[in-house]
C-alpha cells in the first residue's frame, strides 16, 4: 500500500477442516476479515466443509476465494512436489472448479495458492506461469493473489489479469522480500503487539522490517493472517481494530483491484 492510501483488504485461510476433524475457529475469525481463502480438498477441506465455509463467507459478506494446493493432504500442502507445468495447471483448475461449484452463481472473487505451491510460484517462473494460466483460463475476471513484489506478480501483470499484492501480518520476510521458510526460527510471528505494529506499518507506509532488521518497501493490497495459529481470533480482532483506529479502511480486494 503506497504512502497516503489508507485502504487494504484483510484475508485469512479458512475451511481447513477435514471430515470429522475441525481446524481453526472459522466462525469467529470470519467476523474480522474481508476476503476468505477456502481450502479446496488437496491440503485440507472436503465437499462438506467447502459448502459450509462458502455459506459462512456469504453470511458475513466476505469475498470468496479458492485456496488450491499441491496434492499433499498428509503434509498439509507444505511439502514441495516435483509436478510438471501441465500437472500444476490441472491441479489448480480442478480445485478452483470444485470450490466454484459451491459459490453463488458459480462466481468467486479470487484465487490464492496455499503453502508450498505459493512459495514455489514465488521462486519458480514456470510454476508461477502455470498457476496464472490455469486461473486465467478458468475465469479471466478472477483476482490473482500473489506475494507483493515477486516475479510472480510481474508474470501475472504481463498476462493482463487482476492482481492483488499480498503481505503477511504474521510471517517474517527476508531482505529480498520473500517469506522466511517455516523450517527456520522466527518464520512465524506470534506476538500480537508485533503483528499489529507490522500491519499498521504495512498498510500506512508500505514498509516492513525484514528478519535482518532492515526496512524494505512492501506495497500491498491485502494483509493475510493465518487462521490456524494460536490466538488467531484475538489477533485478528486486534489487527482490524488497530488498522481502523489508524484511519485505514478495511476493504474487500474486489474494490481495490481494477478490472481486466
Amino acid at each position: 500500500m503506497i504512502q497516503g492510501v489508507a485502504r487494504i483488504d484483510f484475508n485469512a485461510d479458512i475451511g481447513e477442516s477435514f471430515a470429522g476433524y475441525e481446524l481453526g475457529l472459522d466462525e469467529e475469525i470470519v467476523k474480522y476479515i474481508t476476503s476468505a481463502n477456502i481450502a479446496t480438498g488437496f491440503h485440507a477441506g472436503d465437499p462438506d466443509w467447502m459448502a459450509r465455509t462458502v455459506a459462512l463467507a456469504v453470511d458475513h459478506q466476505v469475498g470468496i476465494g479458492a485456496h488450491p494446493a499441491y496434492p499433499d493432504l498428509a503434509g498439509f500442502g507444505r511439502r514441495n512436489m516435483d509436478l510438471t507445468p501441465v500437472e500444476v495447471r490441472n491441479a489448480v483448475t480442478y480445485q478452483v472448479g470444485a470450490l466454484s461449484a459451491f459459490a453463488p452463481g458459480r462466481k468467486m472473487q479470487h484465487v490464492k495458492p496455499h503453502g508450498a505451491l505459493y512459495n514455489t510460484a514465488v521462486k519458480d517462473p514456470e510454476v508461477a506461469s502455470s498457476v496464472v494460466s490455469a486461473i486465467k483460463e478458468f475465469d479471466p475476471e478472477l483476482i490473482h493473489v500473489v506475494l507483493a513484489g515477486s516475479r510472480w506478480e510481474s508474470i501475472a501483470r504481463d498476462e493482463g489479469v487482476r492482481v492483488a499484492r499480498e503481505c503477511y501480518a504474521d510471517r517474517a520476510v527476508t531482505a529480498q522480500g520473500t517469506l522466511v521458510p517455516r523450517s527456520e526460527p522466527g518464520a512465524v510471528v506470534h506476538e500480537t503487539d508485533q503483528i499489529v505494529e507490522r500491519s499498521i506499518k504495512l498498510a500506512t507506509q508500505g514498509k516492513v522490517i525484514a528478519v535482518d532488521g532492515t526496512e524494505i518497501d512492501f506495497s500491498a493490497d491485502s494483509i493475510c493472517l493465518h487462521g490456524d495459529t494460536p490466538g488467531a481470533v484475538e489477533t485478528a480482532a486486534a489487527v482490524r481494530g488497530a488498522l481502523e483506529d489508524a484511519g485505514v479502511k478495511i476493504t474487500p480486494m474486489a474494490k481495490l483491484v481494477s478490472g481486466v
